[in-house]
C-alpha cells in the first residue's frame, strides 16, 4: 500500500539518522561472548528439532514432548534458571479442538417473513464454540462494512449503527489509506470480533468467496477453570454466532434490502463507510464437539543485576511447534519445520549460551520463551501474553524469532513492527554494529506483522518485533524476495522443509547475535520501551 510504504521509509529515515548520531561501541566481554555462537552448533539444534524421529512436533504428540525435553536441557546446560510454573520450565497450555456437528441449520428470513435454509458448505459455515456446546439464536442482521471502529483514522464502521442485540455482517479489507500493518490488525478476524462484541452484536457473519465444505477445528486455549484462556475465533459468551456466508449469499440480503454491493465495497475502500441494517434476520442452530489436548509452553530466564531493573523483563520467544504428519508430498509425510521453526529455537537457544558466556548480566532480566501451538493461531504466545509467569506489566518489549529464511548470505533486515515504537532505537544500533542495512518489508501482501507471535504481545500493550530477512544480496541485484518465493513454494510447510533443505549458517550466526544485541541493549538501557507518540497500536494498549 502506498501510504504504508511512505510510512514505513519515513520511519526507516529516522532510524537511520538514530543509528549514525548515536553508533554504540559493544563492550568487549559482549563482543566477546557474541562470538560463542557457532554455526556448526546452530546446525546440530536444527538437525535434532527436525528430524524424522520427532514426527513434525505437533502439541499433544510425543515429538512435541522431545522437542520441549531438549530445550530444557538446552536450558540446563547453559544455565538458564527456570522461569514457567511451580518453578519449573514448563507453563500448561490446555489446548481444545472445537468442531461443530454436522447437524448445524442457519435460516434466513426477510421482511416478508419468507424463510431460506441456507445451505452448509454453499452458503454458509458455521464455527464451532469453544464453551457453549449447544447455541440457538435468532436476531436481525445489520451490514458493518469491514467491522472497523478506529475513529482515531476518521473511519468507524460503527458510527451511527445500532449493532446492539444484532448479528453483524462484515466484508473483510481495510480502507485503502490504511497503513499495512493497521490494516493487517483491523482486518484480522479477532479485532473484527472484540469490535463487534463492544458495540453489542450477538453474531458475526463474514462474507467469504469460498465458504468451507466441511466442519474445520478451532483451536482455543482453556484455563484450568474451564474458561478460554486464548482464541482467534471467540471473545466472549455475548457473540454466540460466528459464521461464514458466501458473497452469492451477501448479494441477496443486499438485493432484498435495497443496496448495491459493488458500490458498497468501492466506497469501502475508498475509506467512505457505508454501513446499514439489513432487511433480513437469521436463525442459527448449532452444536460444538470438544477434543483437549495438554501442551507446553517453555520458559526460561537470565536474571538481571539492577536491583529495581531486574524485575523488568525482555522476552525473547520462537515457537517451538510445528504441523505433524500431514498429506505424503513426494512420498514424504512428515513436516519437519527445519526453517519454521527449529531454526528460530536454535537461535534462541544460542541466545541463552550467549548470556551463559556473559560474565555480567544486563541490567533487566530477560526471558526465553518457547511457545507451543503457533500454526494453530498463535495459541501458545496468546496464552503467555494474556497470563505471563511474571507479572504483565514487568515485560517490557518482545523480540520474536519465526522462519528467518536464513538461505543467503544476511546483509539487510526488516524488523518488523519496530516502525510503531522506540524499539527502532536498538534494531538501529544492533543492525549498525553487525553491518547490515534496514530495509522497508519487500512483501507486505504476506501480512507478517499479524502471523506471528510478536503480534500476541502487540496487542497486548508490549512493544514488540519481528526480524526478518531484507532484500540485498551480494551481487547487487537486492531482489533476495525473489528467492525466498521460489523456495516458499518448494518447502513452506511442506515435508521438504528438513534439515537436508538449503540453510546459510553463516547467515543463521549473525541472525542470533542481532536478535541478542537489540534484546541485549533494551535490557540495559534506563527507560523502558515506549510506543511513539500516538501511535496506532499504543493508543489500543491493553495490560
Amino acid at each position: 500500500m502506498r501510504n504504508f510504504k511512505l510510512y514505513f521509509l519515513a520511519s526507516c529515515l529516522l532510524i537511520t539518522g538514530t543509528a549514525f548520531s548515536q553508533t554504540i561501541k559493544v563492550e568487549k566481554p559482549v563482543s566477546k561472548a557474541m562470538q560463542k555462537v557457532q554455526p556448526a552448533v546452530i546446525k546440530a539444534h536444527i538437525d535434532y528439532l527436525a528430524d524424522d524421529k520427532l514426527l513434525g512436533r505437533k502439541p499433544g504428540t510425543p515429538g512435541y514432548q522431545m522437542a520441549v525435553d531438549y530445550v530444557i536441557d538446552q536450558f540446563q546446560k547453559t544455565g538458564v534458571a527456570p522461569a514457567g510454573e511451580n518453578n519449573t520450565y514448563l507453563q500448561t497450555v490446555r489446548l481444545r479442538q472445537a468442531t461443530t456437528n454436522p447437524n448445524a441449520s442457519i435460516t434466513a428470513s426477510n421482511a416478508a417473513g419468507e424463510r431460506t435454509e441456507l445451505v452448509i458448505g454453499t452458503d454458509a459455515a458455521i464455527s464451532p464454540n469453544p464453551v457453549l456446546p449447544q447455541v440457538t439464536i435468532e436476531a436481525p442482521l445489520v451490514f458493518a462494512g469491514f467491522g472497523i471502529s478506529a475513529p482515531d483514522l476518521g473511519y468507524d464502521d460503527y458510527a451511527g449503527l445500532d449493532a446492539k442485540g444484532k448479528i453483524v455482517v462484515v466484508l473483510r479489507g481495510a480502507p485503502e489509506k490504511f497503513p499495512n500493518t493497521v490494516a493487517n490488525y483491523s482486518m484480522d478476524l479477532l479485532t473484527i470480533l472484540q469490535n463487534a462484541a463492544a458495540h453489542g452484536a450477538v453474531g458475526v457473519v463474514v462474507a467469504a468467496p469460498r465458504v468451507p465444505n466441511q466442519p474445520r477445528g478451532v483451536y482455543s486455549v482453556m484455563t484450568p477453570d474451564g474458561k478460554v484462556g486464548a482464541s482467534r475465533s471467540y471473545v466472549s459468551d455475548d457473540i454466540k454466532l460466528t459464521a461464514t456466508i458466501s458473497f452469492a449469499a451477501l448479494q441477496k440480503f443486499f438485493a432484498q434490502s435495497g443496496l448495491d454491493l459493488k458500490k458498497t465495497e468501492a466506497s469501502l475502500r475508498s475509506g467512505k463507510p457505508a454501513s446499514a441494517p439489513l432487511q433480513a434476520s437469521i436463525s442459527a442452530n448449532y452444536s460444538s464437539a470438544y477434543q483437549d489436548i495438554e501442551s507446553y509452553n517453555v520458559v526460561g530466564k537470565i536474571t538481571g543485576t539492577d536491583p529495581k531493573l531486574k524485575d523488568e523483563y525482555v522476552v525473547h520467544s520462537a515457537h517451538l511447534d510445528h504441523v505433524g504428519v500431514g498429506r505424503p508430498i513426494n512420498g514424504d509425510s512428515i513436516y519437519n519445520g527445519a526453517h519454521d521453526n527449529a531454526s528460530g529455537v536454535a537461535s534462541l537457544l544460542e541466545i541463552g549460551r550467549i548470556y551463559h558466556h556473559l560474565k555480567v548480566k544486563p541490567k533487566r532480566s530477560v526471558l526465553l520463551v518457547m511457545v507451543t501451538a503457533e500454526e494453530m493461531g498463535l495459541l501458545g504466545s496468546a496464552y503467555f501474553a494474556n497470563h505471563p509467569t511474571v507479572p504483565a506489566s514487568s515485560m517490557v518489549a518482545n523480540v520474536n524469532t519465526d522462519m528467518p529464511t536464513l538461505i543467503a548470505p544476511l546483509l539487510s533486515v526488516v524488523p518488523l513492527g519496530a516502525q510503531h515504537s522506540s524499539l527502532s532505537k536498538q534494531v538501529a544500533q544492533a543492525s549498525s554494529h553487525l553491518g547490515l542495512t534496514i530495509e522497508e518489508d519487500p512483501e507486505p501482501e504476506q501480512n507478517r506483522f499479524i502471523r506471528s507471535d510478536q503480534y500476541s504481545f502487540v496487542v497486548k500493550g508490549v512493544p514488540a518485533l519481528h526480524i526478518k530477512y531484507g532484500n540485498k544480496t551480494a551481487d547487487g541485484k537486492n531482489n533476495l524476495d525473489e528467492t525466498v518465493k521460489k523456495w516458499r513454494e518448494v518447502y513452506y510447510h511442506k515435508p521438504q522443509d528438513n534439515p537436508d533443505g538449503i540453510f546459510d549458517y553463516d547467515a543463521a550466526k549473525k541472525y542470533a547475535q542481532l536478535n541478542f544485541l537489540i534484546g541485549y541493549l533494551v535490557a540495559q538501557q534506563p527507560e523502558r520501551p515506549t510506543w511513539n507518540k500516538n501511535d496506532f497500536f499504543g493508543t489500543r494498549a491493553v495490560q
